[in-house]
């Protein structure tokens, strides 16, 4: 499979082969089932599959334009819809879409969201309301993506590493992680926290700051900040994000994001 998808990818006209498309479909339906995932740990890192990422990309083209009719509602695109949901034990709730192509592991539960194809996301999970996985996307079980969450997609730019969500997170509401961030096991982000890449992720836990880009360490709370930064036209605030301390080891792990900065005196 894999040399058949790297081959496509630098030749767009295998696309145009039978053998080819029924490759990228087998690969789709691996990922719908959770048999094959974009990136997936390895011990305590991860792994990222880039050419399920390219297959992914790929099962665009080789797909045709269709109306797709729900009830009263009418849609049109070149992917389907997800079905089936009571077979996969998942809950649900009206208007809650996520496509083919993406796993929504038994006992997650989506409120009015969204799930987009390659998206990885595991049992016991809350999408909560308006909140959006994006492409490849990978979220760990017991994750609470609050309202209004923006987990950020692969697809357009094609980024060499996904979003991932690591076990038992909690992302407080409109939150935004996008361009292959990863959140650690446990970890907290409050309300409006937003994470790129080139974010400044600032330790203040200890008498000096220490600064990380790209990742949130395990158990850790975050909450937005900024520092000063200068400019030609002069010195202006520029976002940042803040660690102000640790889940405690007594912390029920399904504790309310209130309850978790209050621990560390954080107005809610």
């Amino acid at each position: 499979m894999k040399e058949i998808i790297e081959k496509a990818w630098l030749n767009r006209e295998l696309l145009k082969d039978p053998s080819t498309v029924k490759v990228i479909e087998e690969v789709i339906e691996g990922i719908d089932k959770g048999s094959i995932r974009v990136a997936e740990p390895n011990g305590d890192d991860w792994i990222v599959n880039e050419w399920v990422k390219k297959a992914v990309v790929m099962y665009f083209p080789i797909r045709q334009m269709e109306t797709i009719e729900v009830g009263p509602f009418e849609f049109h695109d070149k992917m389907a819809l997800k079905t089936n949901y009571k077979e996969l034990g998942v809950r649900v709730v009206p208007h809650a879409i996520a496509r083919y192509g993406a796993y929504v592991a038994s006992g997650v539960i989506m409120m009015p969201s969204y799930v987009n194809i390659g998206a990885y996301v595991d049992s016991g999970t809350m999408v909560d309301t308006w909140a959006t996985v994006g492409s490849c996307a990978q979220v760990g079980k017991d994750v609470h993506l609050s309202g209004g969450v923006g987990i950020g997609g692969v697809l357009e730019p094609l980024q060499a590493a996904p979003v991932i969500i690591e076990d038992g997170a909690f992302i407080g509401s409109r939150c935004i992680v996008v361009e292959g961030v990863r959140v650690g096991k446990e970890a907290v982000l409050g309300a409006n926290v937003v994470l790129t890449k080139s974010t400044k992720i600032i330790d203040v836990t200890g008498k000096e700051s220490k600064e990380i880009r790209g990742y949130v360490p395990e158990r850790s709370v975050v909450i937005p900040g900024s520092y000063t930064k200068t400019f030609p036209a002069g010195d202006f605030q520029v976002p940042c994000a803040l660690i102000i301390g640790q889940r405690k080891a007594s912390t029920d792990l399904k504790t309310s994001l209130n309850d978790a900065l209050r621990t560390h005196n954080v107005a809610v």
